[in-house]
């Protein structure tokens, strides 16, 4: 039977939840579909509201009271519905979370997780539309998890509250609809895991994260049907970033293309491509690397707009044509 991202994640939460007494989730609009879909529902229910708590408009607050409990030997899961708004609480998570344990000589571990929810489209406007991956990529102390698979979402969420490590988990609305077979838990040590391999191809490289990734699976059979075959390396893992396995397919393909939801300046685009050619032969590659990004320009509120703004699967396979030929 095949199971949805947002039910995935809601697997993940379950599983903790009845396995860990440590685990508890903090932050806004836990007990309403509307602010978290699927992901959440009834986990106050089963578990008790002491465990789920569903908190007041405060960011800030929130996940101050989450990193302080991990300090204690909690294992916190703070959620921010909506991506944006997790800024209201950049003092907490970079100046006290991603440092706590460089500061302290390893001798303290505020192992919380921060759940950033990508909410997009749906004329949601500029303040309501934002992927900050990259932001929270740049800084040193913090995991970056960014799941595309229904598999990923559970297990990535899991291995993200059993890490010791500050995490930082983003998921993005436009992937709950996404179907497919989960297989039993196996309890990943998310210091292993990293970028991997989702198709196998010989004529381009195409990278991505999250929303991306899906976009990049679902063009590939329409790319193969004009001849031309993909290579798909999920990213999963954005900080801290290995591009070995990246590297090793662009050397078999001699191109590649990356694909991200974010800005172009100073992106997870720009990070990719900057870390492959760095350490690429000279001679390797068959056509300049290719990166596709948002506009540089805050999201719009039309609807007519919205279509020009995010990448469609058509001006998706138009730019692999175009680069391989």
């Amino acid at each position: 039977m095949k199971t949805d991202f947002g039910t995935a994640i809601l697997s993940g939460f379950d599983y903790l939840l009845e396995n860990y007494p440590e685990v508890f989730v903090i932050g806004q609009g836990l007990w309403s579909p509307w602010y978290v879909g699927t992901t959440m529902t009834d986990l106050d229910k089963k578990f008790g509201k002491e465990r789920v708590i569903d908190t007041p408009v405060s960011e800030s607050a929130c996940t101050g009271a989450a990193i302080g409990a991990s300090l204690t030997g909690m294992r916190p899961i703070i959620v921010h519905p909506r991506m944006d708004f997790m800024l209201y609480a950049m003092d907490a998570i970079v100046n006290q979370a991603a440092k706590w344990s460089h500061m302290f000589g390893g001798q303290a571990h505020p192992g919380v997780t921060i759940r950033g929810i990508i909410n997009r489209g749906g004329e949601q406007g500029a303040q309501h539309s934002q992927a900050l991956h990259a932001l929270f990529a740049h800084i040193p102390g913090l995991r970056v998890v960014m799941p595309s698979t229904v598999t990923d979402a559970r297990d990535l969420l899991i291995a993200s509250v059993l890490s010791p490590d500050p995490v930082i988990y983003i998921d993005d609305r436009w992937l709950y609809s996404q179907t497919d077979e989960l297989e039993e838990i196996v309890e990943l040590d998310l210091s292993k895991e990293g970028p991997e391999c989702l198709m196998e191809g010989n004529d381009l490289t195409l990278v991505a994260s999250g929303f991306s990734s899906m976009q990049a699976r679902e063009v590939c059979d329409l790319v193969a049907n004009k001849g031309i075959s993909l290579e798909i390396i999920d990213l999963r893992i954005l900080n801290p970033f290995d591009a070995s396995k990246i590297l090793e397919s662009v050397r078999k393909t001699g191109r590649l293309l990356v694909v991200d939801g974010g800005w172009k300046a100073c992106g997870m685009a720009s990070e990719v491509i900057s870390s492959v050619t760095e350490e690429l032969e000279l001679g390797a590659l068959k056509s300049k690397p290719l990166r596709i990004t948002l506009p540089s320009a805050p999201a719009p509120t039309s609807a007519t707009l919205e279509r020009e703004y995010y990448l469609s699967n058509d001006r998706l396979i138009d730019c692999i044509i175009n680069l391989v030929r």
